[in-house]
């Protein structure tokens, strides 16, 4: 079991910059694989970026490729999102997921949640 709660979020301009923290409480929370969605008001979910349990590989969907960079700290129990050169579309609600089995771009194959944190880019 894992609880996951997310911070960092806020308002910030255009071209600016922030960072998202997920806090894990567990025992285990190594053997996760971990992940950051976004969604947007009458938009559908989507993936942003997901990290594995083992070596840390990344994998991020093409719109933040370059802009933002996902990191895990084992000894925190606490994975990040970096967010930089924000645009207004990046305007979403941030959830940070964890998954026992691989990382992933689906969010059918993460099987815990945080409550999400607002993260909202002005022009």
């Amino acid at each position: 079991q894992v609880q996951l709660v997310e911070s960092g979020g806020g308002l910030v301009q255009a071209g600016g910059s922030l960072r998202l923290s997920c806090a894990a409480s567990g025992r285990t929370f190594s053997s996760y694989a971990m992940g950051w969605f976004r969604q947007a008001p009458g938009k559908a979910r989507e993936f942003v970026a997901a990290i594995s349990r083992i070596d840390s590989s990344t994998y991020y969907a093409d719109s933040v490729k370059g802009r933002f960079l996902m990191s895990r700290d084992n000894d925190k129990n606490t994975v990040y999102l970096q967010m930089n050169s924000l645009k207004t579309e990046d305007t979403a609600v941030y959830y940070c997921a964890a998954s026992i089995k691989y990382y992933s771009s689906r969010s059918r194959d993460y099987d815990y949640w945080g409550q999400g944190t607002q993260v909202t880019v002005s022009s």
